[in-house]
């Protein structure tokens, strides 16, 4: 029995949690724990319920069945007592306010608040302090949402789609703020469809798809879940029929004459194609993280989540 006073080990527990919408079960009976600390990625296409599961997480909207707990606790609970700050998409910018009333304004707020000087540091906006919120570029505004997040002190920090329609150079930056606060021991949950930034940022990546979590772990272990190497092979007059039968070989896959055979065991695969006299035009190259998401996501396309257009309007 987990006690009310934000003890519990876990930042974030997901049990079952369901949320439909119609016909659309868009968070389909999802258990998720994530210890305090822990840096995560929720990593999923458009509409494969990553922004509803946030707005389950945050109290926004309340599960159909099943429980979800913030540090033993109902969302609501621990978002008043300031242990969760949540940075969403589409936030619109306060006008005719600094960056430092801004945020000086939200962290008031809060029981025990972060220094504002501390807040804007870390997002890295200390020199936009006294620039007006509405007059920013959306690399900066995207930073000041950062430090806003950041104003009351937040045991766990929520990030949906963080870095979206930023340009490289803003996205390195966002980054290197966020780590600083992950660096204080504190608990980060953020959602991405940017592979790359799911596989250098976070500590596990949970793979959502259609509203069920299909893989959960370091990008190296999904990689390997999905097949660890990829075989090619130049089918030379042959077909694949067979291939999928091969020592190692997880799935085959056919691109004009070549054939490309994912494999958890590329020693074996290789060996047993050449003992076929099957070696023509030969490549073995590990597979890519973009390779294991459409493994494990099968390259559906999923409908659209319907609780984005709300979780935007709550904001």
């Amino acid at each position: 029995m987990t006690d009310r006073a934000g003890t519990s080990p876990h930042a974030v527990s997901f049990t079952g949690a369901v949320k439909a919408f119609g016909a659309v079960r868009a968070v389909d009976g999802v258990d998720l724990e994530v210890a305090r600390g822990e840096t995560v990625a929720l990593l999923g296409r458009n509409g494969a319920g990553k922004s509803t599961a946030i707005s389950l997480l945050l109290g926004l909207n309340e599960p159909d069945e099943g429980r979800v707990e913030l540090f033993g606790a109902p969302p609501e609970e621990s978002v008043r007592a300031g242990r969760v700050g949540a940075m969403l998409q589409d936030a619109r910018a306060v006008p005719r306010v600094t960056v430092r009333e801004l945020v000086s304004f939200v962290a008031g707020r809060y029981p025990e608040p972060l220094p504002v000087a501390d807040a804007l540091e870390l997002a890295g906006v200390t020199d936009l302090a006294e620039r007006r919120v509405d007059r920013l570029s959306g690399g900066q505004t995207q930073r000041v949402r950062f430090a806003v997040a950041l104003a009351g002190n937040p045991a766990l920090i929520v990030l949906d789609e963080p870095t979206a329609a930023l340009d490289v150079e803003a996205r390195h930056a966002f980054w290197d703020s966020m780590g600083a606060y992950a660096r204080r021991g504190h608990t980060v949950l953020f959602s991405t469809h940017y592979l790359e930034e799911a596989d250098a940022h976070a500590d596990r990546i949970v793979v959502i798809d259609r509203g069920r979590i299909v893989a959960d772990g370091s990008g190296e272990q999904l990689r390997r879940a999905a097949g660890g190497n990829l075989v090619s092979i130049d089918l030379a007059g042959g077909t694949a029929d067979d291939l999928e039968l091969l020592p190692g070989v997880v799935s085959v896959e056919v691109r004009g004459r070549r054939a490309l055979l994912r494999t958890d065991d590329s020693d074996a695969t290789v060996l047993a194609l050449a003992r076929r006299d099957a070696v023509r035009g030969l490549e073995v190259a590990p597979a890519s993280l973009d390779d294991a998401f459409l493994a494990l996501t099968g390259g559906r396309s999923t409908p659209q989540d319907p609780s984005i257009a709300q979780d935007r309007e709550t904001v």
